[in-house]
Formats: structure tokens, sequence, C-alpha cells
């Protein structure tokens, strides 16, 4: 997915899909970051995130316990996680996974350990980034925590679907109050 590669026709629309929620580079907003501290203190760890996975990087909409807005997203475990929709991908020690044992986000800061994503999907079944949870310690979650970060995860998913809509009836209203009568 880094920006040396071809993208794939799938890939071009979930780009697309992630392109139609006119969310990259917003300003933080209150409800998703409430999101991801509920998110970090219901999984007891010190980092949440809204993470949408764009054509060359992670770009977190929402943050709590990382000072940055963004990372490339070669080697990140956000872009692995939105490979499998509708399923939580938890990685108890990204150290020991070959998987990502030799990422720059687990060798270096934020020396990721622990990792539990879940991907967010468009209505119109795009995987357009994730809501995670990290840890720089191996742990593991138990089954409420899993099962409240798939809560979350819909409520996020809900919220933007719900900002779409209303930017796209804004959008209608415009062109129609442009319109001659």
């Amino acid at each position: 997915m880094n920006g040396t590669t071809a993208i794939s026709q799938d890939e071009m629309s979930r780009l697309r899909s992630l392109a139609s929620f006119d969310i990259l580079d917003l300003p933080p907003q209150a409800m998703f970051e409430q999101v991801v501290q509920v998110a970090s203190l219901l999984c007891a760890v010190p980092i949440g995130l809204v993470s949408l996975v764009d054509r060359d990087r992670l770009y977190f909409m929402a943050r709590v316990g990382v000072d940055v807005d963004q990372v490339p997203n070669q080697d990140s475990l956000c872009s692995y996680a939105i490979l499998t929709p509708q399923t939580l991908l938890e990685v108890c020690d990204a150290s020991c996974d070959p998987r990502f044992a030799h990422s720059p986000l687990v060798t270096g800061p934020p020396g990721i350990r622990f990792y539990a994503g879940v991907p967010l999907v468009s209505s119109e079944g795009e995987t357009i980034g994730t809501l995670c949870v990290i840890d720089r310690q191996p742990r593991t979650l138990n089954e409420s925590q899993r099962v409240a970060l798939c809560s979350l995860a819909e409520i996020t998913m809900e919220l933007l679907e719900s900002r779409r809509r209303e930017m796209l009836l804004r959008q209608r209203l415009a062109e129609s109050e442009q319109r001659p009568h």
C-alpha cells in the first residue's frame, strides 16, 4: 500500500470511499476524540486512535496518547488490519509477530507491543481505517473489551456516515438554491 507500488482497482475504490467522507486533515473533532478516550480507558491502554488509511499515510483523525497526527502507512498494523473487514486484529506482542517485528513503529517510537484494531467499514463495504488501541507492553484483551471495542468502531462508523450524509445534503441544498426557479 505504499506509494511505490501500483494501486489495484480495489484499492482505488477504497480510496474513493475514504475521500467521499472528506475527513482527512480536519481539525480534531470532539465526538471522535471521546470515542478514542473511551476505547483507551475500557482497554486500559495508553493509546487510542481513529486511524484513516490513506494511500501513503495513516491519518489519525482522533487520538489519545500520541502527539503526531499521521505516520507513513508502510509496515503499519492498521494497514494490515483493514485487509480483514469485520474482524478485530489483536496482536499480543508485535515484536514477536513476524508480520510486524521489523516495523519502525515497533522497533522505534512509539514502541508498539500490543495492538487491537477494528476495521471501519463504509456503507459501500470499503474499509477506510480502524479504531485501534495500542500499548507499549504485551497484553491481551478480555472478551468484554473486545466486544466494547467492536461496538465503539460501529459507533465511529455511524458518526462518519452521519457526517457524510449531512455534508451531501448541504451540498444538494446549496446547488438547489443556485438553480433559477
